[in-house]
């Protein structure tokens, strides 16, 4: 190919320069002809790209047919139920319910109820309507200590900072949660204009850069935060201690992103690099943080306050419940994310291959909460790939109490999954910083579709909770959702997910297949006591920690 464009290239030339002396005008031929030309002998001789260097100019389609692929499979390729993260019968659904547009399907369900991984709900014989149940329940988070609980909708937005969205996005996204009662969690990089302005409820989440209450040095700043954290907007304070997208994984806001809005808002110096560590500073075991706890309580004047995280090593878990039992200091709530989460950029090996995804992580948080005795104290929130009715059903029955999502608010706000998250040019004005991406999103229109995608979605799962014969969320167990698992065999999540009694980790003997993970885990650290225990402990107990 390199031989025919120098031929290609040199008849392009001399046929120019005989039109040329044919005619004066027809050198303006070469308007046409020059850039072809330049352009292939620059790609002959550039080091970096194989294909274009073999094919000048005519490799350079392979960039542009990249570009054009994730477009094309998702108009013309993709069936209405293989699409990825998120299906095709997903989104339409969220944007049938965020318009209020026809949410009904004809001629039956598309999914294959014999495949592996088909989940429903049993119903009951003596449903319920529902014009009898109330369409918007709620759930008070607060524990013993808590002096202003909060009474939370069972579905809210999931944490999205203002630089991973847009402004416009953060504007329609609150002004939804102020339309429907519903809360807003702030995402780690502190509160924002766009975040306070419409007047929502706030979950002010604190990450390990501790943005919007830390001093220079990036160590946390009481001052700073009992000054934000009193804001009437702000009913919750959560700690990031992990996410879904990147669970340990810290991160690095590049210097020319830390404009003089950002600074303000994070606290931090304009112009300079800002590092969010993979671990918090101000606390470093169990009982540490236990202490923060009580700290950030008394703060922010006996607000809700819990943590966030995507379970990963089990252990770490126990040691945090011996912490609560030991001190009498508990967290008002747990926001369990499943390693499916994530709305911005994140390394392929941390989404694809680090953390528990939900199902398995909400019921083992219930689990061991309820082991210890500490369920009745903690509210668990279940985040990740929430976006309809049964989502919501089948996590509360798992023991979640509340949920929240990202992506499906996203696709209320009018996210069309371009997969362009990450490259600042999403197409619909939500992802990106571009001004001109940004006005394509209307706050305005956006503010009342992410309210009734809200309202319809609860809705949806308050019809489900008739069909079940149920009057209340918290009555839903995981007996009531089955999961094909094979040909001819199917399991209710209690099967999947035994419960364990009641207070079953506070004396042995303890259930079984908890036994290494209570030896192994001590409220004096993270880390695993593996040293303590013996070969003995090994063999007789359960490996599933």
């Amino acid at each position: 190919m390199r031989k025919a464009f120098v031929a290609i290239a040199a008849f392009l030339v001399a046929l120019t320069i005989m039109l040329g002396l044919y005619h004066p005008f027809l050198w303006w031929s070469f308007i046409f002809t020059g850039p072809f030309v330049l352009l292939g002998l620059y790609d002959l001789y550039q080091p970096k790209h194989s294909i274009v260097r073999n094919y000048p100019v005519f490799g350079r389609l392979r960039y542009f047919m990249e570009e054009l692929r994730p477009k094309v499979y998702q108009y013309f390729v993709e069936s209405d139920t293989n699409g990825k993260p998120f299906s095709r019968l997903n989104r339409s659904l969220i944007y049938q319910r965020a318009k209020k547009d026809n949410d009904t399907i004809p001629f039956g369900t598309q999914l294959d109820v014999y495949e592996n991984g088909y989940e429903w709900l049993s119903h009951s014989i003596a449903a319920i309507s529902h014009h009898e149940l109330d369409v918007n329940p709620r759930v008070m988070v607060g524990g013993p200590d808590c002096k202003q609980p909060y009474s939370a909708s069972i579905y809210n937005i999931s944490a999205m900072s203002f630089g991973s969205l847009s402004k416009n996005a953060i504007l329609a996204l609150n002004g939804g949660a102020k339309m429907g009662g519903f809360a807003h969690n702030t995402g780690e990089g502190g509160i924002s204009d766009y975040h306070a302005g419409p007047g929502g409820d706030l979950i002010w989440q604190i990450g390990t850069g501790y943005f919007g209450c830390r001093n220079q040095d990036g160590t946390f700043n009481p001052d700073a935060f009992a000054e934000r954290s009193k804001v009437e907007n702000v009913k919750m304070i959560e700690i990031k201690l992990s996410q879904g997208a990147k669970p340990g994984h810290g991160g690095m806001l590049p210097a020319k992103k830390v404009t003089p809005e950002v600074a303000r808002i994070r606290l931090v110096k304009e112009g300079f690099d800002v590092n969010s560590p993979p671990a918090h500073s101000a606390f470093s075991t169990p009982l540490e943080m236990m202490a923060f706890v009580k700290q950030l309580r008394e703060l922010s004047g006996g607000k809700p306050v819990g943590f966030k995280l995507c379970i990963g090593r089990r252990t770490e878990f126990f040691a945090i419940c011996k912490a609560m039992v030991e001190t009498g200091i508990y967290v008002d709530f747990i926001t369990v994310d499943g390693g499916e989460g994530g709305t911005g950029a994140a390394p392929q090996e941390f989404s694809n291959a680090v953390g528990m995804p939900l199902r398995e992580g909400v019921a083992f948080v219930y689990d061991i909460l309820s082991g210890f005795d500490l369920k009745k104290h903690i509210k668990i929130i279940a985040s990740g790939k929430i976006s309809s009715g049964f989502d919501l059903v089948k996590n509360i029955a798992l023991g979640a109490d509340l949920c929240n999502s990202a992506r499906g608010m996203m696709f209320a706000l009018g996210c069309i999954q371009a997969l362009e998250c990450n490259s600042n040019t999403c197409p619909t004005g939500v992802a990106t910083q571009d001004e001109s991406l940004m006005k394509g999103l209307v706050v305005e229109d956006k503010t009342v579709r992410v309210f009734n995608f809200h309202r319809l979605t609860v809705q949806s799962a308050v019809e489900l909770l008739g069909a079940a014969g149920l009057r209340h969320p918290y009555q839903l167990t995981r007996a009531y959702i089955n999961r094909r698992i094979g040909q001819n065999v199917m399991q209710s999540y209690m099967e999947t997910f035994p419960y364990i009694p009641e207070g079953s980790l506070v004396q042995t003997p303890y259930p079984s297949q908890h036994e290494l993970g209570m030896a192994l885990s001590t409220s004096a650290s993270f880390a695993p006591t593996d040293y303590k225990v013996s070969a003995i402990d090994y063999q007789t107990a359960s490996s599933n920690n």
